[in-house]
């Protein structure tokens, strides 16, 4: 029962990942005394931090806060999309996957200290306050978040329903960071909305949650028959989609593709590689389908994005996305939370990484912005490449990465350039050139053409 053998045991249980242990007394300091055994003699050093902070620091600490935060600390020091979730957390995102949680409806990554937006979510508190992607979030109700894990961040900003939340946003092409008051509101994710426009067939996917690929289903079925015709072609839009369940980005794919890889995972050995593959029947009958991506499609709708653009299915129409090509796991602790840690990395059907590089479109369509949007420099969105400690681009034949792209939507559809733009070409109508900034980037295609520089007239 000596002090040395509680601090061996905390740095035992923070190596064990475990959280809120309450028994300290009882082991001996062998787990250390391995001559050349780092691992250990490291834990020793954690040991009497810990200790140090427990007995003199000023104040009585949070024993749970403190190994929290320890553990945390070390799963984020991985990669951005490694994290310790505690058990409210955890309860939070297992609510969020099923498609209904409290919130202000807002998926955000910290950069610089402060949380950015990469999208708000279509219908909800944030989305009808105005937040874009690219906003810079720099307080929450007068306290700077400086300082605050993003985890930490999301759970000031999470509270009960109908409470009210007053964000400092910074925005690029605005002088002044300014006050938005949002109320809290229940978040239902309509992960797929569709409609038609004309005889096509128009499908957004916002998220992929549990219901994602049962909603896709239901409502491209309900609308041919509305239709009571062969459509002419479908839209599917993945833009500003941060992503969600890996199941459900191979059901979607699966949905247009008869037969191939949708996508392979490859983990730390060459035995952990598995692959995804598609099973006969075509949910669009074989009708050409065009895929609307921007700089705010990441993860499981780049997935979706790539496994129908290295199949010829679609057409991918857009700005590049995320590029997040890495695959995270949830490994429970019993009733001390999850971990999330990054576990593979996942390739296209043609063994393409997109990590850190993003989908680059068959055809550049930049979207035209608002004048009171317009800038000097386009805004746009966050990127994985822009992202602290983002896990390297693996492929040995260019490791070169980009930037994020333009994300910005218009909610009116006559205003839509990239959508109007996708309309007409399965229309078989004339589809000129849009009238926007050039990409910044001078390796991409040029607006309007393919990426051998021909129009596409189709």
């Amino acid at each position: 029962m000596t002090r040395k053998s509680d601090i061996a045991f905390w740095a035992f249980m923070v190596l064990a990942v475990l959280a809120g242990a309450t028994t300290v007394f009882n082991v001996s300091r062998t787990y250390s005394a391995t001559p050349g055994n780092a691992i250990y003699r490291q834990l020793d050093l954690f040991g009497e931090v810990l200790e140090r902070v427990r007995t003199d620091y000023v104040e009585p600490p949070d024993d749970t806060m403190l190994i929290d935060s320890a553990i945390n600390g070390m799963l984020s020091a991985l990669d951005p999309h490694s994290a310790y979730l505690n058990p409210k957390s955890f309860k939070d995102m297992q609510v969020q996957t099923k498609g209904e949680f409290g919130g202000l409806g807002i998926e955000v990554t910290m950069e610089a200290g402060v949380v950015k937006v990469v999208s708000p979510i279509d219908d909800t508190p944030a989305a009808r306050a105005g937040l874009m992607a690219n906003d810079l979030i720099t307080h929450l109700d007068g306290e700077q978040i400086v300082g605050l894990t993003l985890e930490q961040a999301v759970e000031k900003m999470r509270g009960p329903v109908n409470t009210a939340i007053t964000l400092t946003v910074v925005r690029r092409g605005k002088d002044d960071a300014f006050d938005v008051k949002i109320v809290r509101d229940t978040i239902k994710i309509n992960a797929v909305r569709s409609r038609l426009e004309g005889d096509i067939v128009y499908v957004k996917i916002t998220t992929f949650n549990e219901q994602t690929y049962a909603n896709l289903v239901k409502q491209v079925d309900a609308l041919k028959k509305t239709l009571g015709r062969p459509a002419r072609g479908f839209v599917l839009d993945l833009r500003n989609n941060p992503g969600g369940l890996l199941d459900q980005a191979i059901s979607v794919s699966d949905a247009f593709l008869e037969k191939g890889a949708i996508v392979l995972t490859k983990g730390r050995g060459l035995e952990e590689t598995q692959r995804a593959n598609a099973r006969p029947g075509d949910i669009a009958d074989g009708k050409p389908v065009v895929v609307l991506i921007n700089g705010g499609s990441a993860s499981a709708s780049e997935i979706v994005a790539g496994a129908l653009q290295d199949h010829k299915r679609a057409v991918v129409i857009g700005t590049r996305s995320f590029g997040k090509g890495s695959v995270q796991t949830i490994i429970p602790l019993g009733g001390n939370g999850a971990i999330r840690l990054t576990t593979a990395r996942y390739y296209t059907p043609s063994g393409r990484s997109i990590q850190a590089k993003g989908i680059e479109p068959d055809i550049v369509v930049e979207q035209e912005l608002p004048p009171e949007l317009k800038a000097k420099t386009q805004p746009r969105a966050p990127s994985e490449a822009g992202l602290p400690r983002h896990l390297k681009n693996d492929s040995s034949k260019d490791s070169k990465e980009n930037t994020g792209s333009s994300a910005f939507v218009p909610r009116e559809a006559e205003k839509d350039t990239q959508l109007q733009y996708a309309l007409r070409m399965l229309r078989g109508e004339p589809h000129p050139q849009p009238v926007a900034p050039p990409s910044p980037d001078a390796t991409a295609p040029a607006q309007g053409q393919d990426k051998q520089g021909q129009d596409k007239q189709q």
